[in-house]
């Protein structure tokens, strides 16, 4: 019986520590690599992303790939199920599981500074509703930024969300646009032009959305990210553990498509809880 209850904690204790043991979500991963170790925490209000992520884990969907490409100063982007078996220089990136996962901005409270997980996606003018990945994924590493670059993209920011606001709120009212241009009428569509102005700005002000907060400054002016993806990408998790190795990842030599000249491969995934 004594034997017995040992040979059974010892299965517990294997199991415990596995992904075999299958959760619908996990907070914390770590990923083995053959340049060391990165761990990570997965933020709970973006349950899709943490709950696909998950079931790709459970899968060892991630083990084998290759960070297919890495930009110094930007990201390092993996999870490219073709590049597993790939051979080298061969242009990597349009891998997927065959599905996306719809977006999730949990903004301003989790964004892109140094050591976020995000997830990759298609560009907008064949994915407008931002959907991501349903594998591909980045760790961001960036730069440090002054307040006048800050500033400087507030001010762009700004200009693009009056432009969307302006455009949304005219494309209401194109039966009057139409009409007032087939009376020749300018007055009118002038007034017209200044009040949807003046509802724009309105809105705008009362939710500055396109400004920075203040934690969003001192992160970007101290550790760094790139907040120009903000808004854009699901941020769904950040390194806790294992930017150095991200660092030295960031830094190799790549061929003219980013990819590393000499492979940079996922070992192991590890669910830690």
């Amino acid at each position: 019986m004594k034997k017995n209850g040992i040979l059974i904690l010892i299965i517990i204790f294997f199991i415990a520590q596995s992904c075999a043991v299958k959760k619908d979500q996990y907070s914390e991963v770590r990923f083995e690599t053959n340049y060391g170790n990165i761990t990570m925490k997965l933020y709970p209000e973006t349950v899709k992303h943490r709950t696909n992520f998950s079931k790709l884990l459970n899968q060892g969907i991630y083990n084998g790939d290759l960070f297919h490409r890495v930009i110094k100063d930007f990201m390092i982007q993996t999870g490219d199920p073709d590049s597993r078996k790939a051979k080298s220089g061969v242009l990597l990136g349009a891998g997927d599981v065959g599905y996306t996962v719809p977006a999730e901005f949990v903004y301003p409270k989790y964004y892109h500074k140094y050591g976020a997980l995000a997830a990759a996606r298609e560009g907008d003018d064949i994915n407008p509703l931002k959907a991501s990945s349903g594998c591909q994924f980045y760790i961001v590493v960036g730069k440090k930024f002054t307040d006048d670059d800050l500033n400087a993209m507030e001010e762009n920011n700004k200009k693009k969300l009056e432009a969307g606001l302006f455009q949304k709120i005219l494309n209401t009212k194109i039966n009057i646009v139409k009409q007032y241009q087939s009376e020749r009428n300018q007055t009118k569509l002038d007034q017209l032009r200044d009040s949807i102005l003046s509802v724009v700005e309105n809105k705008i002000e009362t939710n500055p959305t396109y400004k920075f907060t203040e934690q969003q400054r001192n992160d970007y002016k101290t550790i760094g990210g790139t907040p120009h993806l903000d808004g854009s990408y699901t941020v769904f998790g950040e390194v806790i553990s294992g930017m150095d190795v991200v660092e030295k990842i960031s830094k190799v030599k790549t061929d003219g498509n980013d990819r590393p000249l000499k492979n940079i491969r996922i070992l192991k995934t590890v669910c830690i809880y």
